[in-house]
């Protein structure tokens, strides 16, 4: 396959970013698109030009590190991670486009880089449980109901990739936040954190600038890992259950 690709390059945070144009041969259709991407780095450097800089690290789909925005899709044409996403899905002579995550709270960095580190925030303001130290417990010592435990593993499964930010046209981490507090608050272990977890984790997220949800939807069509739409819901149901029992 022959393609021309249009990548976003930007010095760092500060100088100005634009389009640059590249042509690339000899890419096979069982490419992942990283792999292209390396492709293209390894020609750059032959000539003595810089290569792109992107996120990379597990390229199996599970570590959310790759965020690239395809021909103006999150992760490209597929619903899977960039590092998942094959080269068969385009055909021979594509113009592909390949910029950085677009949210005011994902600031570039380098190239398709771009700084998630608010999403850490986040996380770091409710998104853990109580544990007494000591011996681990017995794995069965706190039952717990399949519906719950299903729920738990459904929003455990977020990678924290970002997909759902770029995908939303106001930027909202809604999908990710309800994620880690629904993963949580749906278990007995999480019972003790479970009104301060979705106050400071809703805060934390607002503090750090992410726009406002409006249900578009946009955020669980990207999601590459299925967290459903109606994870913000519950999550708003928690805020609320939360906020009036902190008024009483």
């Amino acid at each position: 396959m022959k393609l021309r690709l249009r990548v976003w390059r930007q010095k760092n945070a500060d100088a100005p970013g634009a389009m640059a144009t590249y042509e690339v041969d000899g890419i096979s259709e069982d490419m992942s698109f990283l792999e292209m991407l390396d492709t293209l780095n390894e020609a750059l450097i032959l000539r003595g030009e810089e290569p792109v800089a992107f996120d990379h690290d597990c390229r199996e789909g599970i570590c959310g590190a790759c965020s690239l925005v395809i021909n103006g899709d999150a992760h490209g044409p597929e619903r899977t991670t960039t590092c998942q996403l094959h080269m068969r899905s385009f055909e021979d002579g594509d113009t592909i486009d390949v910029e950085p995550w677009r949210a005011s709270a994902f600031p570039v960095v380098k190239d398709l880089v771009v700084d998630r580190s608010a999403f850490d925030r986040i996380i770091q303001a409710g998104g853990y449980v109580s544990v007494p130290t000591g011996s681990a417990p017995e794995a069965h010592a706190t039952p717990v109901p399949k519906a719950d435990a299903d729920s738990a593993f459904e929003h455990a499964e977020c990678i924290g990739c970002g997909a759902c930010v770029a995908a939303c046209p106001n930027g909202s981490a809604m999908l990710f936040t309800s994620a880690k507090v629904n993963h949580l608050n749906v278990l007995p272990q999480g019972a003790p954190e479970r009104e301060t977890r979705v106050l400071d984790m809703v805060a934390a997220m607002d503090e750090e600038g992410f726009g406002g949800c409006t249900l578009t939807g946009e955020c669980a069509t990207a999601c590459p890992k299925g967290i459903p739409l109606p994870s913000i819901t519950a999550m708003n149901r928690e805020w609320l259950r939360a906020t009036r029992k902190v008024k009483r």
